[in-house]
């Protein structure tokens, strides 16, 4: 695979099954690399064949109507500035329509269980920046009152609140919002009886210092939201078919990094712990949807679970037992079933397949669509070679992306973002690209990864100012254990890179091993004394990982920037300048620190970019990254 592949496959989400059973809605998103766009749109399975169902370049969030004669789902025009907005496609026929304007857009809908109504997340100005033109809000000054003020893949957002409306669908009145005031609202789910709607939000007094959500209600006639839990770490609410509330989480704000369980509300305030397994039903990366509990008329659920570089799908009975009933070496990214469980649709991704549209039905599974089959039949794609590193008590799972070929091949080791998150067995575009340049590309999972257990995550938390850490022992050990397994693998041509938490151990084991020949450090946290006043989550990140109240010494101690000046490797330091989650301070402080030791160093922004650059940033430039990685590694290890 070579980077200007990248918008040569398309990626299927969000599949919704019809309320008949047969059919489903599901979004399919492609590169434009000409236009320097994506486009989006939903697609239908018919119950014969897969085929386009909306005509728009931007449409997503399919869903149906209780009765399945419509189709809602957001729509955004193709122009910078357009906002998406609430559209209904009759499936009797005719063109959709748009039948909302939002000046600041939507993000969420859910239809009330009578079809009458959608519930919408929506932004709005706060008061007073609401009467400003575009022009004035780019040049009045800021005047902020509390942290939390912008935020990653948003923007600024102490400007602006996100509320819930109730959108009547005939258009006989106007948009209402349920929720108004200082706060944003997010993640809506109706109660079966349609009475109330129940959503997350952050309310508490610290919010924007301290971490913490809450799970809400509030009747659909409107008044005020009734809070169902404490201050905690809170999310993904679902009404399972008999009324009752169940969400992922725990009274501990401080929870994260950690296995949040299902839980059952009981009375408000009061929850009932379901789960008990040691694994997540929802992931950071992938975005999982349907993603969590899905539930069915006999009081069980199926849900994705996260274990071991997989994604499978489970089903959860009533009392909390947990059944194996999709799995695989592959990710499963969403899931929609019948209600009586007999049938569901799934989207998947492997390691050799970028994703298509699947149905499972009574055990037996059959592909709905051909997507990317052009795409797999035009293309060499690397198959990765599982090995263990079994030390200091663990076992730590890895792997290896080869090229075609029995020549040696230069060692690129690649380190994951979180670390609360897995590589695994879905499509990385990263990995194919770099065994297609002729790299062997080697990867794992170390402590401090999900899908292996709340202790695997949480082994790094209070741990990063040791001098050898448990991710850092695991990380100095991946290379030579996969040359030992791979000897194609050449341990005297070495590069690495990572991005986040990726950039972050980069800086750390190069600073320990004067092996690597080459290193990108990407996106990284490296000094934790300046990140918790720069970053959207600083104020408590720190808290999370290195210790809540922590002494500057303390988080100096834990930081990657007090090992630098050990780093020989020749380093190409990448980010974006609108990085809010790890703010381009910390990459420039980085390069200066590399350029005043004399080390080969180069810095490369990339304009109007997040911390997403590399999974949702503009095409042009995912192709121009990848460019510079490949030359930068070339440069170095031929």
């Amino acid at each position: 695979m070579r980077p200007d592949q990248l918008g040569d496959y398309r990626a299927p989400s969000d599949a919704r099954l019809h309320p008949d059973g047969v059919r489903a809605a599901f979004v399919v998103t492609q590169m434009d690399l000409d236009e320097d766009r994506y486009v989006r749109r939903i697609w239908l399975w018919d119950g014969d064949e897969a085929r386009p169902l909306t005509s728009g370049d931007m449409d997503t969030a399919p869903r149906w109507s209780p009765d399945g004669s419509r189709l809602a789902f957001l729509r955004k025009g193709s122009e910078e500035e357009d906002m998406a907005q609430v559209a209904i496609l009759r499936l009797d026929g005719g063109e959709a329509a748009v039948i909302t304007e939002f000046e600041l857009g939507a993000s969420e809908i859910a239809w009330s269980p009578d079809g009458s109504k959608i519930a919408v997340v929506a932004s709005e100005w706060i008061e007073e920046w609401k009467d400003l033109d575009t022009k004035e809000r780019g040049r009045v000054p800021r005047r902020l009152t509390r942290l939390g003020y912008r935020f990653e893949g948003r923007g600024w957002i102490h400007d602006k609140r996100s509320h819930i409306w109730l959108v009547d669908v005939d258009g006989k009145q106007d948009p209402v919002c349920l929720t108004p005031g200082d706060f944003n609202d997010a993640q809506i789910v109706w109660s079966p009886h349609g009475e109330t709607i129940a959503f997350v939000s952050e309310r508490h007094e610290q919010r924007g210092v301290d971490p913490g959500s809450q799970i809400w209600s509030i009747t659909a006639g409107g008044g005020d939201p009734v809070a169902l839990t404490g201050v905690g770490t809170w999310g993904s609410p679902s009404y399972d078919r008999s009324g009752s509330l169940h969400a992922l989480g725990t009274e501990d704000r401080w929870a994260y990094p950690g296995i949040a369980p299902l839980q059952r509300m009981e009375t408000p305030g009061s929850w009932l712990q379901v789960t008990t397994i040691d694994r997540a039903l929802v992931t950071f990366a992938p975005a999982l949807s349907p993603g969590g509990p899905q539930w069915l008329d006999d009081g069980s659920a199926l849900s994705t679970l996260e274990d071991s570089g997989r994604v499978r799908i489970v089903r959860i009975t009533s009392d909390g037992e947990v059944e194996d009933l999709i799995g695989g070496d592959r990710l499963v990214t969403g899931i929609s079933p019948r209600p009586d469980g007999s049938a569901a649709v799934f989207t998947a991704t492997s390691a050799t397949d970028p994703g298509e549209v699947w149905w499972w039905e009574d055990g037996e599974e059959r592909r709905l669509t051909t997507l990317n089959d052009e795409f797999r039949e035009t293309t060499t794609l690397a198959e990765p070679q599982r090995f263990l590193i079994d030390h200091d008590g663990v076992e730590v799972e890895g792997w290896v992306y080869l090229p075609e070929g029995d020549a040696k091949v230069p060692l690129l080791f690649n380190i994951h973002g979180g670390p609360a998150t897995q590589y695994g067995y879905g499509f990385f575009d990263e990995f194919q690209v770099y065994a297609g340049a002729g790299y062997g590309v080697v990867a794992i999972n170390p402590r401090g990864a999900s899908g292996y257990g709340n202790d695997f995550v949480r082994a790094v938390v209070g741990a990063w100012h040791e001098e050898m850490p448990p991710d850092l022992v695991d990380l100095l050990a991946a290379p030579d254990v996969a040359a030992g397994q791979f000897p194609r693998l050449d341990l005297d041509r070495m590069g690495i890179m990572g991005g986040s938490y990726g950039g972050f151990a980069t800086v750390r084991v190069t600073a320990e091993d004067q092996r690597y020949k080459s290193a990108v450090a990407e996106r990284g946290l490296y000094a934790w004394t300046s990140f918790g006043g720069t970053s959207d989550i600083g104020t408590y990140f720190d808290g999370m990982y290195v210790r809540r109240g922590a002494t500057r010494d303390e988080l100096w101690a834990a930081s990657p920037l007090r090992h630098a000046d050990r780093i020989t490797t020749p380093t190409l330091v990448l980010h974006s300048e609108t990085d809010w989650r790890c703010p381009i301070e910390q990459g420039e402080q980085l390069f200066a620190l590399l350029q005043n030791n004399g080390v080969e160093s180069e810095m490369l922004r990339f304009p109007g970019e997040s911390h997403e650059l590399t999974r949702g940033g503009k095409p042009k430039h995912r192709v121009e990254r990848f460019e510079a990685v490949l030359e930068w590694h070339g440069r170095y290890l031929g």
